[in-house]
């Protein structure tokens, strides 16, 4: 029975999970978009919401916190001053998963990992959906 057990162990010890969990978030923050496999993408997203809700914060232990967790001083600095005020009046759901079908070589099933305000396939299709209801409610 595996009651209360949180966590996909990736087939890694928990030293290389944490080092890939880190560097993903990292690189997710950093350029707001990344893909990878379907679990991977599930685990990171959990911790990039905290990393994230840590922003919010504002202070300096929260900022200390995020500097011992992200591998690169600049993500810490767009977390704190870009991408917190820009999640400011949401509470939560920062991350969208996209699943975009099996990979070629190995048949994993893939996703991309995006922040939910980042410009993307979804974004566009919002967008276009904003544009739609715009124009209908001009023309009444």
């Amino acid at each position: 029975m595996r009651h209360r057990v949180a966590g996909r162990k990736l087939g890694r010890t928990a030293s290389h999970r944490k080092a890939l969990l880190r560097t993903m978030v990292t690189e997710l923050l950093e350029s707001e978009k990344i893909v990878t496999t379907v679990p991977k993408a599930k685990e990171v997203r959990s911790v990039a919401e905290k990393m994230i809700t840590l922003g919010k914060r504002e202070s300096l232990h929260a900022r200390r916190q995020a500097l011992s967790f992200l591998r690169k001083k600049s993500v810490v600095f767009k977390l704190f001053d870009a991408l917190a005020p820009r999640f400011a009046d949401r509470n939560g759901g920062y991350t969208r998963i996209l699943r975009l079908g099996p990979r070629r070589g190995d048949g994993a099933e893939l996703a991309l990992l995006q922040l939910v305000d980042a410009e993307g396939p979804a974004g566009k299709k919002e967008e276009a959906a904003k544009k739609k209801k715009k124009g209908k409610s001009e023309d009444s």
